[in-house]
């Protein structure tokens, strides 16, 4: 005896979308991890495209969805596979001096997810007013920036403030041109809502 499963919808159209999305943000991040720079001011944290990708996660997918990449993103550098700067993968990145600022990774795409939509409902990217955009991503780098320090405070045994000076102050001009690059792409066609 055999059940007909023609009209029965396991997973919705949107949900599917969703998560190929997600899968999607969660490698993007993962393939350009390990091409990193130096900071000349800071050599113990690299420049990545990780935050890009953070940002682009937050407006594209919204808060729920954006949150869940780059937690999936954190699972597969905790169990082995190398997608944290540099190649590195494990528990040790995450416990170690930048690992603060992955674990802001999924506060910082929800913050700016919400910051950009709200809670009801996605709006185009391109229909977000740039003020907003704007606000959302600094918003988005105060997070993943203020959980970086804390970890890298943590993990050194330094104040704060010598956290911030260390690892988040060097770093602003690059957030800057992340910033201006992500409302960039959002403002072209390289991006399409439906």
């Amino acid at each position: 005896m055999s059940t007909p499963t023609d009209s029965v919808e396991l997973v919705g159209d949107e949900v599917t979308g969703n998560v190929a999305r997600v899968v999607l943000f969660a490698a993007a991040t993962s393939a350009t991890a390990p091409v990193d720079m130096v900071h000349p001011l800071a050599p113990n944290v690299p420049i990545t495209l990780q935050t890009l990708w953070v940002y682009l996660a937050g407006i594209v997918l919204g808060p729920l969805w954006a949150g869940v990449a780059f937690t999936l993103y954190l699972l597969a550098g905790l169990i082995g596979l190398p997608v944290f700067a540099g190649g590195n993968a494990g528990l040790g990145v995450i416990l170690g001096p930048t690992g603060g600022f992955l674990i802001g990774f999924p506060l910082a795409a929800m913050t700016i997810g919400v910051v950009t939509h709200g809670t009801d409902g996605l709006t185009p990217p391109a229909d977000v007013p740039i003020p907003r955009l704007v606000g959302a991503l600094l918003a988005g780098t105060a997070v993943v920036y203020a959980a970086g320090a804390i970890g890298y405070s943590l993990v050194q045994a330094i104040g704060l403030v010598a956290a911030v000076s260390a690892v988040v102050v060097p770093f602003l001009p690059v957030a800057g041109l992340k910033v201006a690059v992500t409302v960039a792409i959002v403002r072209s066609d390289v991006l399409i809502a439906r």
